[in-house]
């Protein structure tokens, strides 16, 4: 059975050689035996011309009424003794001429077979033979003859053999120069595949925008359908952004109205307003993130990391001088991931935010390759989070006011970020003594 993910190039391969070794030892089983049977054909001509001669030398002793035979057939090899040339005459009645070659030898004839007969005997010492016998009746004689004469296969078997072997040869070596050219035939044919193939892998890692239509009508057809995807995929992902961005504005404005409303009732109804719009601020700007990160790198290239974290760490740092915490920034100047640029500042940002609320005096990241993955590590010196607390944050389906106070939101937008990109996001207790928020994302793998 072919396996399922077998290339086009194999299959069609493999489907050429079948037929090629199906095809070609018919054709070459069908030419030998027509050779066989032309070469045995001609062979038998010559032996009814031997035996005309034969016949010719046949004739009734008018002295003793007897048969007698000419000793000369013209061909030596009837007076050598076993030398695969031979002929027999006989009436059936216990008289029997036969050549000097046969000795003491006789040819197995069919005395009750009529006309001529062509067949293949095993004669003396094993040799192979082909034989042909007539039933005649010579004038004055009277009783019938058998007439055989017996020629060695030998020449005839070499010939056939010598025969076999070039056509055997010669097919093997017209097997070989099929399947080769078959094999430039596909590659030749698949060419425009590639390409194609070629193609999306560039617009995958953000190489290139468009796939190629110069390629054959069946091909850019293909191409320019799944280049209008690809355009409209663009378009949508710019859209839903720029209207998740419009949202974020037109919500900003109705929930600072509502904090000024809440001021003006007494305290318990007042703090009770407070908490619920809080709790309103967090999932409008959670979900808002999550729809602005929703399908952004797809089609993204490797961005350099040093490069895009620079404003982040840059505008961070000042926060942290202010609150007197030092932020220690470590990036690899040539790591690149495929990662969008904004997911990835709003990512480090919400961590780094987040280690700077709870830092006493010290926060790091660092950025480092480990075991083919891109390893983004936020340190801080803070009170940190127990076992219990970092399973309850990072728990699937977690309520966002039952996340720890000032690293909840932070923490989901991050996680929803990872389940984008393939990556993985670990809490643990940071050698400074606080949290480390570690982030895993592999290098080059499509998001």
């Amino acid at each position: 059975m072919i396996p399922t993910r077998w290339s086009l190039a194999r299959r069609l391969l493999l489907a050429a050689g079948v037929l090629v070794l199906v095809v070609l030892p018919l054709a070459g089983a069908g030419l030998a035996y027509t050779f066989r049977e032309s070469v045995t054909a001609s062979f038998d001509e010559r032996l009814d011309s031997m035996m005309r001669v034969l016949l010719a030398a046949v004739e009734r002793d008018p002295l003793g009424g007897g048969l007698s035979v000419a000793p000369a057939l013209g061909d030596p090899r009837f007076d050598r003794v076993f030398s695969g040339w031979y002929w027999q005459v006989g009436d059936g009645e216990g008289l029997t001429h036969v050549s000097r070659s046969l000795w003491d030898q006789r040819l197995p004839l069919q005395e009750a077979a009529a006309g001529v007969v062509r067949r293949d005997i095993t004669g003396p010492r094993g040799e192979s033979l082909r034989l042909i016998e007539r039933r005649v009746r010579l004038a004055g004689y009277p009783r019938p003859l058998r007439v055989g004469l017996a020629v060695s296969r030998q020449e005839l078997d070499a010939e056939v053999a010598r025969f076999e072997w070039l056509l055997w040869l010669s097919l093997l070596a017209l097997g070989v120069l099929l399947l080769g050219g078959l094999a430039v035939q596909i590659r030749w044919g698949l060419a425009p595949l590639r390409r194609l193939h070629v193609d999306l892998r560039a617009v995958e890692t953000g190489r290139a925008e468009r796939l190629g239509t110069r390629l054959p009508a069946e091909l850019a057809e293909l191409a320019g359908a799944m280049n209008e995807v690809l355009a409209r995929d663009r378009r949508l992902i710019e859209r839903g952004r720029a209207a998740a961005g419009n949202l974020a504005h037109a919500l900003k404005t109705p929930i600072s109205v509502l904090r000024t409303l809440a001021d003006r009732h007494p305290e318990p109804q007042r703090q009770r307003v407070r908490d619920e719009l809080a709790r309103l601020d967090e999932a409008v700007r959670h979900h808002l993130a999550r729809a602005s990160a929703a399908g952004g790198a797809s089609l993204a290239g490797p961005v350099p990391i040093a490069e895009v974290l620079a404003p982040v760490v840059d505008g961070l740092s000042r926060l942290a001088e202010r609150r007197g915490i030092e932020l220690d920034a470590e990036l690899a100047p040539s790591l690149r991931v495929r990662v969008d640029a904004q997911d990835l500042q709003e990512m480090v940002g919400n961590l780094l935010e987040n280690a700077l609320h709870w830092a006493r005096e010290r926060v790091t990241l660092r950025v480092v390759v480990v075991d083919g993955e891109a390893c983004l590590d936020v340190e801080d010196d803070g009170p940190g989070m127990t076992p219990e607390q970092r399973e309850a944050a990072l728990a699937r389906g977690a309520r966002l006011d039952e996340r720890r106070s000032g690293s909840g939101l932070g923490l989901a937008i991050v996680e929803d970020l990872m389940a984008l990109y393939d990556g993985r996001l670990t809490l643990e207790t940071a050698p400074l003594g606080g949290l480390a928020a570690r982030i895993r994302l592999p290098l080059g793998a499509a998001a």
